[in-house]
């Protein structure tokens, strides 16, 4: 399988369920089938003898034409050769589609989730995309098979949303197929297809920002649901006194500044949860939580304090934590 390096996006900070419950490793050792692709790690849990293997030439295919359309990684891409064009040209519905769904998050977000700052991230040290002009995502226009652009240096990376949407779409694959109780982790983004063997909900941990600390939190992830977050835990270095991240401000088109440190979101699906959980971490430490009360966002915000960890939620997030 070709894959690409990692994306802006971090990896993402929440573990599987076995490792979130101990209970589930003290029955049945669970049956887990696992791999690559987009420079990062798969993994689905499921009960013992599920029989998982039968899933993986389909779920490699389905990762090899998502990268073939939406890697900035790839210069064959369907999204590089878009970057390199002067005004757009025809597109397959793949990305049509999560195109669609980022202009619609980065018209909600107010520009907070933006698909033209590749460049930008790549200036900072962490993307691919290294020639392009200023962003500008009301550049990208939507036509009948086709996504246009107003200026020729503008360019699309859809890296903060496509890793979702292949989530859901292993989820959709894998209940097309029969299968009704895993647990789906794509470089640590979830999504729950149906309920824990036990019948309760999948538990996960939400990982602490601090490498080696106890986890804050403990998310129960009903049928269905995916959580995904952002954050400095991966991909982000330090100089002097200040961490540099991959998520950028789009006031300064710069590394996001202040106290926060991730932000974990909720959602019915994990292209929405990975858009949103960049949007309000772009947003920074008083517009990220604004902009999830303003849109009902279930998300948890983590804020370095002085002595710990502070905490936000929005939403119905806080009636699945523990």
């Amino acid at each position: 399988m070709q894959i690409y390096r990692p994306s802006r996006r971090s990896f993402l900070g929440l573990f599987g369920a076995a490792l979130a419950c101990p209970a589930m490793a003290r029955a049945a050792s669970p049956e887990i089938l696992s791999g690559t692709a987009f420079g990062t790690t798969w993994r689905i849990v499921g009960p013992a003898g599920a029989g998982l293997v039968s899933l993986r030439p389909e779920l490699e295919q389905l990762f090899d034409s998502i990268d073939a359309d939406l890697s900035p990684w790839r210069q064959d891409s369907a999204i590089s050769r878009f970057n390199a064009s002067a005004n757009g040209g025809a597109a397959g519905t793949e990305m049509i589609r999560v195109t669609q769904s980022a202009l619609r998050l980065a018209e909600a977000s107010g520009g907070a989730f933006d698909p033209t700052v590749g460049p930008l991230v790549a200036r900072w040290g962490f993307g691919p995309i290294d020639q392009g002009g200023a962003p500008d995502w009301r550049g990208i226009t939507m036509q009948t098979g086709r996504v246009a652009k107003s200026r020729g240096d503008l360019t699309l990376d859809l890296c903060g949303i496509a890793k979702g949407r292949a989530l859901d779409r292993a989820a959709e694959l894998a209940r097309m197929q029969g299968y009704d109780s895993l647990l789906l982790d794509l470089g640590g983004e979830l999504r729950a297809l149906g309920p824990h063997p036990s019948g309760r909900d999948w538990q996960v941990a939400v990982e602490h920002p601090r490498p080696g600390q106890a986890a804050p939190a403990i998310l129960h992830l009903p049928d269905g649901m995916a959580v995904a977050t952002s954050g400095l835990s991966t991909q982000s270095y330090t100089l002097g006194n200040r961490t540099w991240g991959h998520i950028m401000d789009p006031v300064t088109f710069s590394p996001v500044d202040g106290r926060l440190r991730a932000v974990t979101v909720l959602a019915e699906d994990a292209m929405t949860a990975d858009g949103w959980a960049t949007a309000l971490f772009a947003a920074g430490d008083d517009g990220g939580p604004a902009l999830a009360r303003t849109h009902a966002i279930s998300a948890l915000f983590l804020f370095e304090g002085e002595t710990a960890l502070h905490r936000i939620e929005t939403g119905a997030i806080g009636g699945v934590l523990t």
